[in-house]
């Protein structure tokens, strides 16, 4: 991995990200996992940038309070900045050794202070508090605390869990509020779905009209979600499209920039490093910006800035090139293996006459193994897949046949029309396939590292109005430009 666009520290793994952004700056604190058995404690460290693609590690932020400290672990939590100008840390405790009256390791919310520009943090125990009455006292973590001008107050979103109800349905955003950042007293829930087991990272922000909240979550599925509500009361409005990505793309937070709304989330690694293992906690650093559609919901997309990092195009078939199978498969592949790091445009035109049709990346000469990003219009998805799939015996029939794709690895998206454009990026083992400027696939490739491109169609006709390739550039990427000069959605 280049490290351009994409972050990871060389001794560890990018947890949940904490964006704070200060004079143009992008302060992005997050939980650095080293996975070092015995465990050492979870401190936050911080990286910033200026440009979204170059990241500058400044080190530990707020370390783990020792062995017998209540924030042995330090979880996720928020920044905000009061009147005189002193920076509030509020974040989640937690200690394997200290259990709550539910038996279940305690978290708490804790309170550190930063008066030298968050250089150094002063931790102020005397303010912990734990669960309010009604919640499990294991599940009280990820405090997002944002003021609210219209009631003067300050609120503090809490993941939480109701003490009782179905297991797999208690999952809330508690609610607290405060007029000093210090005194912190119970209100209602602020969302109450009553559904999913814990809605992690919570978040709320006002664009133009519209309220959004965005949380994760794992249930079904893990995944970051995103509601929208014309107040801070609500009623939340699910979108028919409301996940930022898929399942590898997990606790993504955001920051507003130059009228620019900009989600960091981590792209998990996977056990052994092997596209058979299963996924893990934590990963690598990935930034998606999100642009507001007229009825307010939201696409999204990897910034400008990524994509600039790679230079002038190459074409690696003919422009208009058609392949064409009535009842079968069709297909072209590169003459020669791709670099480990490029950026691929598929600009596709199948009219109405494929059922299926994408992009192969590493393949195989004869294109018959390789990954696969496959447009399914019948099914209105976009799907990753790889072949040869996990064999589970010795015999020619004893595959995975029965699965029709990475399970976990599928995004709805609107194919109506013939005409639409597949952006990806391949870094390593990190990809990131964006549909049309709107829908996001994040994953991880690692058994194979080289290999071909390609594009195919089954049962139809697609005609390649572009398939070409750039590899990454040493420029350096101009600052974060606003939003009115990006192309925002009107």
């Amino acid at each position: 991995m280049s490290q351009r666009g994409f972050y990871q520290p060389e001794d560890g793994w990018v947890g949940d990200v904490i964006p704070y952004e200060e004079d143009g700056v992008l302060h992005l604190f997050y939980l650095h996992d080293t996975r070092r058995v015995p465990k050492e404690g979870m401190p936050w460290h911080r990286i910033t940038t200026e440009n979204l693609v170059d990241f500058v590690e400044v080190g530990s932020a707020i370390g783990s309070g020792g062995p017998e400290a209540a924030d042995f672990n330090i979880y996720t939590g928020s920044i905000v900045r009061d009147e005189a100008g002193v920076h509030h840390a509020f974040y989640t405790g937690q200690n394997p050794l200290h259990r709550g009256a539910d038996a279940l390791p305690l978290q708490l919310v804790m309170h550190a202070t930063s008066d030298d520009g968050m250089a150094t943090w002063t931790r102020h125990p005397e303010l912990t508090f734990g669960a309010n009455p009604g919640y499990e006292s294991a599940d009280w973590r990820d405090p997002f605390v944002f003021h609210d001008d219209e009631s003067g107050l300050w609120r503090m979103l809490i993941t939480a869990r109701h003490a009782d109800g179905p297991t797999r349905r208690r999952g809330v955003i508690a609610q607290c509020t405060s007029t000093d950042l210090t005194t912190w007293r119970p209100a209602e829930p602020f969302w109450d779905p009553r559904r999913g087991v814990a809605h992690e990272c919570p978040e709320v922000f006002q664009w133009g009209d519209w309220w959004y909240l965005v949380s994760s979550e794992f249930s079904d599925a893990f995944v970051t979600r995103y509601r929208m509500a014309r107040t801070l009361a609500g009623p939340w409005i699910a979108p028919e499209h409301d996940t930022l990505d898929g399942r590898a793309y997990y606790a993504a937070k955001s920051a507003s920039l130059g009228g620019r709304r900009l989600f960091f989330g981590w792209i998990a690694s996977r056990e052994a490093g092997s596209d058979d293992g299963a996924w893990q906690w934590a990963g690598t650093l990935s930034v998606l910006e999100a642009e507001q559609n007229v009825d307010g919901t939201l696409a999204f997309h990897p910034p400008h800035e990524l994509l600039d990092t790679f230079g002038d195009p190459q074409d690696a078939f003919a422009q208009n090139t058609v392949i064409s199978a009535p009842d079968g498969h069709a297909q072209l592949v590169s003459t020669h293996d791709v670099p480990e790091a490029f950026r691929l445009t598929a600009r596709f035109d199948a009219g109405t006459r494929a059922r299926e049709y994408g992009v192969l990346l590493r393949a195989s000469e004869d294109g018959d193994e390789g990954y696969i990003l496959r447009l399914e219009p019948t099914r209105g998805r976009l799907v990753f897949d790889r072949w040869p799939r996990r064999s589970t015996g010795d015999e020619q029939w004893q595959i995975s046949g029965d699965v029709p794709f990475a399970i976990e690895l599928e995004r709805p998206a609107n194919l109506t029309g013939g005409a639409h454009v597949l952006e990806v990026i391949v870094d390593g083992s990190i990809c990131v396939a964006t549909l049309d400027d709107a829908v996001v696939l994040s994953t991880r490739v690692y058994d194979r590292p080289t290999g071909r491109v390609g594009a195919f169609v089954d049962d139809g006709e697609l005609r390649i109005a572009e398939f070409t390739l750039r590899t990454p550039q040493r420029s350096l990427v101009a600052p974060i430009a606003p939003a009115a000069l990006v192309g925002a959605r009107p």
